[in-house]
């Protein structure tokens, strides 16, 4: 019989992911050290250890490791290379940095999971406007630049639509100090954006989540509901998918697989997160076994938990900043989500709020498809998150 009590989980990274995973992980007694240069960042106030520190700060990252049993993080443009070299000094890191250092480079990632044999858009290396002229003729045209490290929320991307946009696009992403490298990918005209959450755990151990069905605004997540409306086959093919990418990178925790259902019902892998995710947060109320919980069980080599849903259908919309100025946020609309049945709202505490910033989510269960589209639709624009001076 294996006990939790004692052991303390490092992690890089204090925001709301972190935060989440606290509150998961203290109704089983865990400990938690929490490495973060913000000391009101939302999961400082409840890990059991504040170390303040930058995230690239070697020796910081030291300092947590030296008092965790466990170290994770709750995003991935950390220093990948470090972490190797704890792990050979006998430090246990989950995701490995193995995982980590392929996904964070997405050339590097694509090339990886090409070898493999698994289902992605084409892609090429653009070092140069000669390359990526040439990359316009074997891709086509829109085609998507990227940034081949360091993006998220659509930051790091450039649409192309035709030659015309190539330069500006390529300078844009290079920056004045010309240090990003990039790639071309093909861009892919989908019929749906959806993910799949895959855990897996000791002895190889996999469980998948159903495939969430997700909707995006300026390049950030702005609906998931779940199970995604797809047919049959395009969710075998989904669940096939995250778990021969979860295998081929030899991961342990919660990876999360966005993907792309095209047209013609194929599924391609668009991102890959080695970490709990924001389509997943509907897990904490909809499924028997949240992803916060089920990546703690992988990390600590516990039992995985059930996936399956509570109720048929489920649904989450981001809260996020509104107003012009930043401030000390509130929250307007508390009452209307808990007068709809199935609601749950989460705020994280972040002591601003500035535009666009995620400062909370709200989580619906329902019956139905409908019923949750429909509680979702009258909450988004009665809950908001503004500046206390703000009042909008």
């Amino acid at each position: 019989m294996k006990s939790v009590q004692k052991l303390r989980v490092g992690i890089i990274g204090g925001g709301q992911l972190g935060r989440m995973m606290i509150l998961e992980g203290k109704k089983m007694g865990i400990q938690f050290a929490v490495l973060d240069p913000d000391p009101q960042a939302p999961a400082v106030s409840l890990g059991d250890t504040h170390v303040m520190g930058d995230y690239h700060n070697r020796e910081k990252i030291r300092e947590l490791a030296d008092i965790s049993d466990v170290l994770t993080y709750e995003f991935e443009h950390i220093d990948g290379a470090f972490l190797k070299d704890l792990e050979e000094e006998g430090m246990v890191i989950y995701p490995s940095s193995r995982s980590l250092l392929i996904i964070q480079d997405k050339f590097r990632q694509n090339r990886y999971l090409k070898e493999k044999g698994l289902h992605l858009p084409r892609f090429l290396k653009v070092d140069s406007l000669q390359d990526l002229k040439e990359a316009g003729e074997k891709l086509g045209y829109p085609m998507m630049l990227k940034a081949t490290t360091g993006g998220y929320d659509g930051k790091g991307n450039a649409l192309i639509l035709d030659p015309d946009g190539r330069e500006g696009a390529f300078f844009d992403l290079k920056g004045e100090k010309d240090t990003l490298e990039l790639m071309a990918e093909e861009y892919i005209q989908y019929h749906k954006e959806i993910s799949v959450i895959a855990a897996r755990g000791d002895g190889g151990a996999i469980a998948l989540y159903p495939p969430s069905e997700n909707q995006h605004e300026d390049s950030i997540l702005k609906r998931t509901v779940v199970p995604a409306d797809v047919s049959s086959e395009v969710q075998a093919k989904a669940e096939a998918l995250a778990k021969d990418t979860i295998e081929v990178l030899e991961g342990m925790g919660v990876f999360t697989i966005e993907m792309f259902v095209t047209l013609e019902g194929e599924v391609l892998i668009n991102e890959i997160a080695p970490r709990v995710h924001n389509s997943g947060h509907y897990t904490i109320e909809a499924s028997e076994t949240s992803q916060f919980e089920q990546h703690l069980r992988a990390i600590l080599a516990l039992p995985l938990g059930d996936t399956s849903l509570k109720r048929p259908y489920a649904g989450m919309i981001n809260l996020l900043g509104r107003g012009k100025k930043n401030g000390s946020p509130e929250v307007l609309g508390v009452q209307e989500v808990l007068e709809t049945k199935g609601a749950h709202l989460h705020f994280y505490e972040k002591k601003a709020v500035k535009f666009g910033r995620k400062m909370g989510h709200i989580t619906v269960t329902g019956d139905s498809r409908e019923a949750v589209n429909n509680s979702l639709d009258d909450l988004e624009g009665q809950v908001l998150i503004v500046p206390d001076q703000a009042h909008e």
